[in-house]
């Protein structure tokens, strides 16, 4: 499979958090496309070369831009699938871009004009995070700055807002609200959505993980076009997130289960 639209659902983006040495990326790569064929659903593989935003100086960050993406194509090359990952800065989106299929801008940093509009500028797919902060509707000017950039493919995701200083909620409204506010697909991240910012060892995140499957659910009926799960073999030994990312081995029972869903929702009445 080659390049990569966002929409029409449903549609699956996961991956492991962060990018990491060794065989795991083409591992998991490839227990998605076989997912994916067996559901009949497109999937994008997903993994950071960087997560630039940690709490703490010493926190896991991944291998850096030029070795991330050499392992993001050796995930390609073993599985077939697109590729995604996250963009930090303006310059190292032209770089991305020539490796990957679609861009993704975290949610701290949808409002970054700079950032947006070199994202655009690729032509590639992007995926705008919505700000723990922000309303739906205030997501449209971030849209804006993008397809202002060039590019013509975009997604937008909701991840949770912040409820107090160390956790999130998820307003169920929000995926109306946000299709109609900006015109593009959907997408629900279920794994950030149980984030506990701070709250985890050594000011690392922690996580409620339990609540995804019911979260996914109701994203499912409530009009979500996609979904965003970070997916790990051992989450318990992942160096980012590892309160949050699902078991890999449990992810086919937990998609199956959002597909029924999603399919369910939008039979006639």
């Amino acid at each position: 499979m080659s390049g990569w639209r966002f929409g029409p659902g449903p549609f699956l983006v996961a991956g492991p958090c962060v990018v990491e040495e060794g065989d795991l990326l083409p591992r998991v790569a490839e227990r998605l496309a076989a997912l994916g064929e067996r559901h009949r659903i497109a999937v994008c593989f997903k993994a950071s070369f960087d997560k630039a935003n940690r709490s703490r100086v010493a926190a896991a960050r991944g291998p850096g831009i030029e070795r991330g993406l050499e392992l993001l194509v050796a995930a390609r090359a073993a599985s077939g699938l697109p590729l995604l990952t996250d963009v930090h800065e303006p310059a190292q989106a032209a770089l991305a871009a020539e490796v990957v299929d679609a861009l993704q801008v975290p949610a701290f940093l949808c409002r970054q004009t700079d950032l947006l509009l070199a994202c655009g500028r690729t032509g590639k797919p992007v995926n705008v995070k919505k700000g723990q902060w922000m309303g739906p509707e205030t997501m449209a000017g971030a849209l804006e700055k993008v397809r202002e950039g060039g590019s013509t493919s975009l997604a937008v995701t909701e991840r949770g807002t912040f409820f107090g200083y160390g956790d999130l909620v998820v307003d169920f409204r929000s995926f109306a609200r946000l299709r109609q506010a900006t015109g593009v697909p959907v997408i629900f991240d279920a794994t950030h959505s149980v984030q506990q910012p701070g709250q985890g060892p050594g000011g690392s995140s922690g996580g409620a993980r339990e609540h995804i499957p019911a979260l996914l659910a109701a994203a499912a009926a409530a009009g979500a076009d996609g979904f965003f799960v970070e997916t790990h073999p051992d989450p318990a030994r992942a160096p980012s997130d590892a309160e949050t990312q699902w078991p890999l081995d449990r992810l086919e029972e937990l998609l199956v289960r959002t597909l029924r869903i999603w399919r369910a929702a939008r039979e006639p009445a």
